[in-house]
């Protein structure tokens, strides 16, 4: 299985996520630099061509892509703390005729940088044929390897029956 893998602004994917993601599939976490644009799925996905993702997961503005990118490749997403509502001017669509697919997404209800609210607003708006919103009123805008962890567990067993 192939994964990729979005960070999120001034972040990279730490060792100990890598670590859990390798437990799935191979990780693919290019480097992003969002200071130009904070929208790249082309840009991100010419810098694997030839590669088949089965799964994008991402995190804050890598989140945002993530969507972007599953809704376009048509294949499952899991997104912490994505800004949707900030970017809703993007038109968000499907261009595979089987529908959109899963979507899970996490939320600090804490969150100081990406409003959850927001998120969800969007979110109430957005048509999905399976769309999973888990929000954790303690937990802010970093996640820890902890839930992490238990996300990644809860997404690839909801895809992988």
């Amino acid at each position: 299985m192939n994964i990729l893998y979005l960070h999120g602004l001034k972040s990279k994917l730490s060792p100990e996520k890598r670590k859990v993601l390798e437990e799935y599939g191979k990780v693919f976490a290019p480097d992003i630099n969002y200071e130009n644009s904070n929208i790249q799925p082309v840009e991100i996905l010419k810098q694997h061509r030839d590669t088949h993702f089965n799964v994008v997961i991402g995190s804050s503005m890598g989140a945002l892509n993530a969507f972007i990118i599953s809704e376009n490749i048509g294949r499952p997403a899991l997104l912490f703390n994505p800004p949707l509502k900030k970017y809703s001017q993007i038109k968000f669509a499907s261009y595979h005729t089987k529908g959109l697919h899963p979507k899970h997404i996490f939320l600090g209800g804490s969150d100081d940088i990406v409003d959850p609210a927001d998120t969800l607003k969007f979110l109430a708006t957005y048509k999905a044929a399976d769309l999973s919103i888990n929000l954790d009123q303690k937990n802010g805008h970093r996640i820890p390897i902890h839930i992490f962890e238990e996300q990644v567990a809860r997404f690839f067993s909801s895809i992988c029956h």
